[in-house]
């Protein structure tokens, strides 16, 4: 559940207006935590990941991508429909960079998919690349959304089936649309991704299934041995992890 930008003191929007939000065109995000007269409010009813601060849309599941040293480099959101990461970077005080983003991302994505295009969406462009499709499987799809702030950019990956991305690239744009950025004061080169940082449950989690399957992978391990808790997911690929095969073929 999503809760929109509020000063405090103001009334937090209800259920029946969060769940009738069709139309991001009408909210301002997304936002940066300096909006808010107290900085807590924006932790509420909303992932921490440290950049950035994402409502979770209901059935969704939290997938984190880890590099080969154990750290994060992406959280995708899992829905039924596909699923969607934001993910923040530094950017100059004026806006421009995602148009630069956009062209860049459209050409690479010329290279390795079927189709490529862009689409105007409710903070600008939107880069859209269609695969060719696997025998008896929907053609898969992915959408690059992204907005520009003061001193950073947003990018959403959206990436799902083509039967089901319109849902879901509506999940991703409400979520987007409440998100809040946390930049910090720290100088940094344009483009540097802000650092994801998880909640300490849900890194202490991770620590917990990794150092189970450590033991597990040790010979004599005890019959009967719990596996490693499923949530939140951590996964390689043994081509690197998703976020990195994405960031091949997008030059991101």
């Amino acid at each position: 559940m999503a809760f929109g930008k509020h000063r405090d003191g103001d009334d937090v929007n209800g259920p029946d207006d969060i769940n009738d939000i069709n139309n991001v065109d009408d909210l301002d995000g997304p936002f940066d935590v300096e909006d808010f007269d107290d900085p807590a409010t924006a932790e509420v009813a909303r992932l921490d990941l440290g950049s950035v601060l994402i409502p979770m849309p209901e059935a969704g599941q939290v997938q984190v991508e880890l590099t080969e040293l154990g750290v994060p480099s992406a959280v995708w959101v899992v829905t039924p429909n596909g699923r969607f990461t934001i993910a923040a970077y530094a950017a100059p005080k004026s806006p421009g960079l995602w148009r630069e983003v956009a062209s860049e991302l459209a050409d690479s994505l010329r290279k390795d998919v079927a189709k490529v295009s862009i689409e105007d969406g409710p903070w600008g462009r939107e880069v859209v690349g269609v695969a060719a499709p696997e025998p008896d499987q929907p053609p898969g799809v992915v959408r690059f959304i992204g907005v520009d702030g003061y001193r950073w950019m947003i990018r959403c990956v959206v990436n799902g089936p083509q039967d089901r991305i319109a849902a879901l690239a509506a999940e991703a744009r409400n979520a987007l649309a409440d998100t809040v950025v946390r930049r910090g004061d720290t100088p940094m080169p344009v483009r540097a991704p802000l650092q994801v940082q998880l909640p300490e449950p849900m890194a202490a989690q991770l620590r917990a299934a990794a150092e189970q399957a450590a033991q597990q992978a040790q010979p004599g391990q005890q019959a009967g041995q719990q596996p490693p808790p499923p949530e939140p997911v951590a996964r390689r690929s043994e081509h690197g992890t998703a976020m990195q095969q994405l960031r091949t073929i997008t030059g991101g």
